[in-house]
Formats: C-alpha cells, structure tokens, sequence
C-alpha cells in the first residue's frame, strides 16, 4: 500500500471526504497509528451488522405480526426500524473493502447502489426522527386536534416524502461515484470523484446542514415544547394524555440516542470541510482528524442497534406488543386472526 494511509480510511459515512484517490507524498507522520484499520473496523462493522440486523428485523416483525394496526408513532418508527435495517445491511461491503485494503472487489454497479443505500437510509434516518418528535408534539401540545392532524395515511404520505428526499440527496453520490485502478496503491478503489472543489464542498455542506442542522433543530424545538407540555399537571386528567405520555418517553429516549451518536460525527465533518477551505495541513492536524472521523463513526453506527434495545427497555407499549404477538403465536390461526393480520399489513402497504 501507498505511504499515506491517513487519506485512505475512507469509511461509509466520511466517504465524502476526498474528491480523488490520494497520491502518495512526502510522509513524515507516523503510520502505525492506522494499523489497526485493517483489523479492527471490518470487525466492529459486522459486528454492528449482525445486531443491527437482529434488532430492526425483531421490531419490524412486532409491529407487522400485531393484531392491531400500527398507531402514527408507530409507523414512524417503523420507517426508522427499516432504514437501520437497509443501512446495516449496507455495512458488511465496506467492512469487506476495508480488509481487502480498500482494493473494492463487488463491481462498479454496487459501488454505486451500496453508497447510495447508505446515505439514502442516512437522511431517511434522521427525517424518521423530525416526524416522530412532531408527532409527538401535535399529540401532547395541541391534543384537542391532533386527531386530524395525525392520520395513518397522511403518515404514510409523509415517509413516502422522506424517502425521495433522501433519493434525492444521494443524486451527487450516485453520479461521482465510481471504481478506479489506483496505481500507487495497486487497487481497485470505490471513489468519488467530484468534479471540482466547489461541488465537494457544496455537497459536504449540504450533508451536515440538511442531514443534521435542520432537522436537529426541529427535533430540539419539538422536544422544547414536549417537555414543557409534560411539566403541565393538568394534562395528567386525561387518560389519552396519559397513553401518549408513555409513547412520548420512548421517542424522547430515542431522540437523545440520536443525538449523542450523531452530535460528535457532524461537527467534526464540518470541521473538516473548515479545515479544508482553508487549506490547512500538517500532521498532527490530519491524524486528529482523520482518528476523530473513524472514532465518531463508529458513535454513528451505534445508533441503528441502540434503537432496537431502547424499544425493548424504555417502550413499555412495545413490551406489551411483543407479549401480545407471542401470545397470539401460542393460538392456533383461525378466519378472524388471519383478517386482523391482513388488515396489519395492509397499514404498510
């Protein structure tokens, strides 16, 4: 491999980092550092797969087996269960790349799909989240009307929008991204190649203010107002309140889940793309980053296994879902459970 390893760890979500594959150069930094790339993030990348996998795969079942169909809440946090699920899934092919010494061996066709996969399910990923704090906002501050305003079709209607927005911010990566010989390195790389500085940085800017400034304060508005709604004792006279004050709990513990494996990984890209324009350089600077950037992803990945096990822990609704569909598992299959069980389905269909 080339001497500068430091500018080939190019993982799934800090892919955007370099427009061309680095060329090797005078290197007076100390490579030992990234010796444990080759070793340790293909592990810790499948092992993030498989539990991923095994979370989103239970809770996807629980809320498609139950007897009754999903609440608005619940469909949200479907659409999440899906998009951890297509993004783990995603993982094991970088986590291949990685061990081969990102010599890229799948083809140019899933060097495409699998990073447009990725950040698709990025951006659909943390919209899931704007919908369900808003959700629960219209549910406790406005609960004389939010049964107009929170209607399973227009829940549909609206992970249906999210998934094309995150289509559509996964354009650039679906264009520029391509398999190129390196010679330096002698490997086949999956890279995007951007056509200039100022499409990069464009892009890069776009990542962290569409895909987390916005819909972080969004999230921190709702949240704002859902605490301070569950301050307010009167709303303790209403049995409904007190239904979707439970829901609430869940989605709040999942929201700060989000943002303590996300928070870390924004800042540091946009002190990257800082860094960057300014067009400053030397060792220590490059290897800090570079370590942030590997450290503060893997903080990312965490994100769609914690999810699962906060359903299980915090979701006392959910428990209740998962005895339930057990329960009905024991009973033999009769005409009116297959018909509940086809009206279920249909909610996602």
């Amino acid at each position: 491999m080339g001497s500068n390893i430091t500018e080939m760890t190019t993982s799934p979500l800090t892919m955007a980092n370099s427009t061309v594959w680095p060329t090797p150069k005078d290197n007076n930094c100390s490579l030992e550092a990234w010796e444990w790339l080759y070793t340790m993030q293909p592990v810790y990348m499948m092992v993030i797969c498989v539990l991923g996998i095994v979370g989103n795969v239970f809770v996807l079942s629980i809320f498609f087996l139950h007897k009754k169909s999903c609440t608005v809440a619940e469909i949200y946090l479907s659409n999440l269960a899906f998009a951890d699920l297509i993004f783990v899934s995603c993982l094991p092919f970088w986590a291949i790349n990685v061990w081969n010494e990102f010599d890229w061996q799948f083809g140019q066709v899933m060097c495409r799909l699998v990073n447009v996969g990725i950040k698709t399910n990025m951006y659909c990923s943390v919209y899931s989240l704007v919908l369900v704090s808003f959700d629960r906002y219209v549910a406790l501050v406005h609960t004389m009307s939010h049964g107009r305003m929170r209607r399973p079709s227009y829940a549909k209607l609206s992970c249906l929008a999210v998934w094309g927005l995150g289509i559509m911010m996964s354009i650039p990566v679906f264009l520029y991204r391509k398999v190129e010989y390196i010679k330096d390195y002698d490997v086949n790389a999956c890279i995007l190649d951007y056509p200039s500085f100022a499409v990069e940085v464009t892009c890069d800017l776009l990542l962290v203010f569409l895909g987390f400034v916005i819909p972080l304060s969004v999230i921190s508005c709702c949240t704002f107002k859902i605490i301070q709604a569950l301050k307010n004792q009167d709303l303790n006279r209403f049995n409904a309140v007190r239904t979707e004050k439970k829901a609430t709990l869940l989605v709040l513990c999942v929201l700060l889940a989000f943002m303590f494996c996300w928070v870390p990984f924004h800042l540091v890209t946009f002190l990257d793309v800082i860094i960057r324009i300014m067009d400053l350089e030397g060792c220590e600077l490059d290897n800090g980053l570079e370590i942030s950037n590997q450290v503060f992803t893997y903080l990312a990945f965490s994100n769609s296994v914690l999810n699962p096990i906060l359903y299980v822990i915090v979701g006392k609704n959910f428990r209740k879902k998962v005895k339930e569909v057990f329960e009905q598992k024991r009973k033999p299959v009769t005409g009116s459970t297959r018909s509940n069980l086809s009206s279920t389905l249909k909610t996602f269909v």
